[in-house]
């Protein structure tokens, strides 16, 4: 059961690191000496160094997307600490439903964020050139991991 345990929160942490980087670092489309993410737009050097930052468009797209994917970070914490509370508190025999449907949730969010952003990066960037970074895809890889992680918890019993 410990063993369980240990690698439901593995599985956990992995997602929030995940959800933390694809909405923090600027890697969500590269190409052509710029990278952009939700949160502002660079322009890099041959070397790769940072020349130039500005802040992304002001559009409600792109809004959307940096809400749900904020969402998404503050349910999956909010799992991981309900996840604790009721490891504690949870009679024996007890399912994990809430800390699995914050989860959910998340995962949900994060699928949300990527997709709009899938669908609408085009209106703002209308150059071909570009292609899509690591932190997009770490956004879709958290996606199944995220749901993954809360059905696991829906299922889970506590034992003793």
């Amino acid at each position: 059961m410990l063993l369980l345990l240990l690698g439901i929160l593995f599985l956990h942490i992995a997602v929030l690191v995940l959800l933390f980087v694809s909405t923090i670092v600027s890697q969500w489309l590269v190409g052509n000496g710029h990278r952009t993410d939700l949160w502002q737009n660079c322009t890099t050097s041959a070397l790769g160094a940072v020349q130039h930052c500005y802040s992304s468009s002001v559009s409600e797209w792109l809004q959307s997307v940096q809400a749900t994917m904020i969402l998404s970070v503050i349910f999956s914490v909010l799992s991981l600490f309900l996840f604790f509370c009721q490891l504690f508190t949870l009679t024996k025999g007890g399912r994990f439903y809430i800390t699995g449907v914050f989860q959910i949730l998340a995962g949900l969010c994060v699928m949300s964020a990527a997709a709009i952003y899938t669908v609408r990066h085009s209106e703002w960037h209308v150059n071909n050139d570009y292609s899509y970074g690591f932190a997009y895809i770490l956004a879709w890889v958290a996606f199944p991991l995220a749901l993954l992680s809360g059905i696991i918890y829906v299922i889970l019993r506590k034992r003793e």
